[in-house]
């Protein structure tokens, strides 16, 4: 199994267990209030999205709610969702124009982030 394939299979272990926490908490809840944005921020705490990052997302999604008069945690689901996915949006366009060029890799731990070398580049 090569590097990306690690990666990958680490990710998606990461990703399913915030869907379940995230969906725990969601079936724990059915009121739209503070106790259930506390429950959401410490999730997202919980799996390394940050604490700025958290927090930045519940203080988003809780506007959201107040603004748009959101009641059904299934719709709040929908929101949580989509402010995830624009607080994480990149541009993702490697840049190396540069002599020398830097890499900064991250990811799950577990998948052998030391093995990337040039060779994992091409």
């Amino acid at each position: 199994m090569g590097f990306f394939d690690k990666l990958k299979t680490g990710l998606s272990k990461t990703k399913a267990s915030i869907d379940d926490k995230i969906n725990g908490v969601f079936s724990t809840f059915r009121k739209v209030d503070e106790d259930l944005l506390e429950e959401l921020e410490e999730v997202l705490i919980m799996a390394d999205m940050g604490m700025d990052t958290s927090l930045e997302i519940i203080s988003r999604l809780r506007d959201r709610i107040k603004k748009q008069n959101i009641k059904d945690a299934e719709e709040v689901k929908v929101v949580l969702r989509e402010e995830i996915q624009n607080i994480l949006e990149i541009d993702n366009t490697l840049k190396l124009g540069t002599k020398p060029s830097v890499i900064l890799v991250i990811g799950v731990n577990g998948v052998r982030k030391n093995n990337f070398n040039r060779k994992n580049c091409k």
